[in-house]
């Protein structure tokens, strides 16, 4: 029985539901349950440098911390994470947003040598396999990365 008194401590229940919360995180996701995990593991290490924590401290503890880094890191996190997962998923949708758009050329463009086009206000580099020139209106029939193919419609 004084093993098992042992295994239950303080510090090793705040792990283990510490270990739950992180798992949760991704049974549903939403990325804030997950700050309640790491909120549990502060309390279980202080709970090691500190023995002898009440209950009351330990819970006040687990709630500052927890909605501290909720409150703290969230927004950068999810940026980073999302930025990824974005980068990777470049679907249909987005290359449809620019073939058969019409665009105005900003730096000519020569066979094999790329120029520029503005396309919503912004200057994209810009392949065609035709010399096309400064001024000209040209149309967008594909996309490959940050690069434009064109065609002259004149």
């Amino acid at each position: 029985m004084e093993t098992l008194k042992e295994f239950i401590s303080p510090e090793i229940i705040w792990f283990i539901i510490g270990l739950v919360l992180m798992l949760s995180e991704f049974v549903m996701p939403g990325f804030i349950i997950a700050f309640f995990g790491i909120g549990a593991w502060v309390v279980a290490v202080l709970c090691l440098i500190i023995p002898g924590m009440t209950l009351n401290l330990q819970l006040f503890i687990f709630i500052v911390a927890s909605v501290v880094l909720l409150l703290a890191l969230r927004k950068q996190l999810t940026k980073v994470f999302k930025g990824l997962e974005k980068q990777r998923n470049i679907n249909a949708e987005d290359v449809d947003d620019f073939i058969g758009h019409r665009t105005t050329v900003i730096k000519s463009i020569a066979k094999n040598k790329r120029g520029k086009v503005e396309f919503h206000g912004t200057a994209w580099d810009a392949e065609a396999d035709e010399e096309i020139g400064e001024g000209q209106i040209v149309e967008i029939i594909s996309k490959d990365s940050i690069i434009l193919k064109v065609k002259s419609i004149e």
